[in-house]
């Protein structure tokens, strides 16, 4: 609804800092329109001290004097000309956008086993016969069950976890379900311990 007249917040600007609320918004604008250096920078304290009473909590911080500065040069959109009391070239890196991150799952073959049961399944490919290779494949085996049974994937019974190890290692892994032996589901879906919430008399 547009009532004429009325000004409502969802139609104005985004503020860089809401905490310091709009109208301490447009006294940085206004003091970025002043004509000389000497009254922007006379506007600037009287921001930066309306600035402290809006957010007093500021004052628990030991530097919150530079706070309030690198704050004041964010909502100036950097665009206040005055002589600033402090260093800016860390409200610069603070005020920089990350570059985004590689999502390393981009070619992982069946997403529910994720990335850790593959390279799991990799080493095992080339792995010499022996008591380590058999720990990783119940280890990985088991795994693969858990994350069956967490995104309900189609049939998570013994053999399904079978067909895909073989199939996911080029069939260098045939788990023998007459003699491999699975936990049992309390323990492939065992929860972390439990905290003990009651208070001591």
């Amino acid at each position: 609804m547009n009532i004429q007249g009325l000004d409502y917040n969802t139609q104005r600007q985004a503020l860089v800092m809401p905490e310091y609320g709009r109208e301490i918004q447009k006294m940085v604008d206004h003091a970025i329109q002043l004509p000389t250096k000497e009254e922007r920078m006379r506007c600037a304290e009287a921001i930066i001290k309306q600035m402290e009473n809006k957010v007093p909590q500021i004052r628990e911080n030991a530097n919150y004097k530079q706070t309030l500065w690198d704050h004041l040069y964010l909502m100036s959109h950097k665009q206040l000309d005055i002589d600033w009391p402090n260093d800016l070239s860390n409200v610069e890196r603070m005020s920089a956008k990350p570059e985004p991150m590689k999502l390393p799952q981009s070619d992982i073959r069946l997403r529910h086993y994720g990335r850790l049961v593959e390279e799991m399944l990799d080493k095992l490919k080339d792995m010499a016969d022996g008591p380590q290779r058999d720990e990783l494949i119940r280890l990985t085996a088991n795994q693969m069950k858990r994350d069956l049974i967490q995104w309900g994937h189609g049939s998570i019974d013994d053999e399904k976890v079978a067909d895909d190890m073989a199939r996911l290692t080029d069939g260098a892994i045939q788990l023998n379900l007459n003699v491999f032996r699975f936990a049992s589901p309390t323990q492939v879906m065992a929860p972390g311990p439990k905290k003990n919430n009651k208070k001591r008399k």
